[in-house]
């Protein structure tokens, strides 16, 4: 799998289970998803999902999957897998798998996910891919899987969790700003007197050390970050052979 995340979650593997292969509780956490919708199927088969994706801000395209889950793995572990497409030309990507897993682990969940994707638009199409929506997928999904956490582990809904996000983002963004500006620098100096010519110096040093300060330092506790999660294995990850057994979507 060209993708793949995994996060640490200290709560019950039912309610992980749960929150991941509920739609409508999936779409208040999951940044990818706008909309996920299961379809009617036959009892025993795999189930059907239609999805929505806003990729612009006035453009959703949509598409149909099938899932299946194991839930029953002699060593505790949970797995699901699902198979997608989507026919929407402006959509990035053809078609594509995913696989989750829960994984007990002492004293929480390992929550992983492996996923690939089969580009749109030719060699213009790979080149998007591998230089933006696949860094933006990846990253997508890790602040996705802090977000379930937050909310897991702490209480704090995925709403609740987009507005800290907001919040911090907004008060990096101003802080970097007026760094940037230099207003301290000639505006204010002169105003020290005798240590005008000092403060000349010190003040591009204090603005750069903000900035360094703003890009750099830790996210607070109670908002999601990418960074919280693994993004590469610790193993060698392998997909599930209940995602082989999956029909490709027409």
């Amino acid at each position: 799998m060209g993708i793949y995340v995994e996060a640490h979650i200290r709560d019950d593997l039912d309610r992980i289970w749960a929150h991941t292969q509920d739609p409508a509780r999936r779409r208040r956490w999951d940044l990818r998803l706008t909309e996920i919708d299961c379809l009617p199927h036959p009892e025993g088969e795999p189930r059907r999902f239609r999805y929505a994706t806003r990729v612009l801000p006035f453009v959703t395209v949509s598409g149909t999957g099938v899932s299946a889950g194991e839930k029953t793995a002699p060593d505790g572990t949970r797995t699901s897998a699902l198979r997608f497409a989507s026919p929407h030309p402006l959509s990035p990507v053809t078609e594509g798998g995913s696989y989750w897993r829960c994984v007990p682990d002492g004293d929480g969940i390992r929550l992983l996910t492996g996923y690939d994707h089969r580009p749109r638009w030719g060699r213009a199409g790979m080149l998007v891919d591998r230089v933006l929506l696949r860094p933006l997928t990846g990253w997508a999904t890790a602040w996705s899987f802090d977000r379930l956490r937050l909310w897991l582990e702490r209480g704090i809904t995925p709403e609740r969790a987009l507005v800290n996000w907001l919040v911090e983002l907004a008060v990096r963004a101003l802080v970097v700003a007026a760094a940037g500006t230099g207003l301290a620098l000639d505006s204010f100096a002169h105003l020290f007197g005798p240590l005008a010519a000092a403060m000349a110096y010190l003040c591009p040093l204090l603005l750069a050390v903000a900035v360094a300060v703003a890009l750099s330092s830790s996210p607070r506790s109670c908002t999601p970050a990418a960074r919280r999660c693994l993004r590469t294995p610790p193993t060698r990850a392998a997909a599930p052979r209940l995602l082989a057994t999956l029909e490709r979507p027409s």
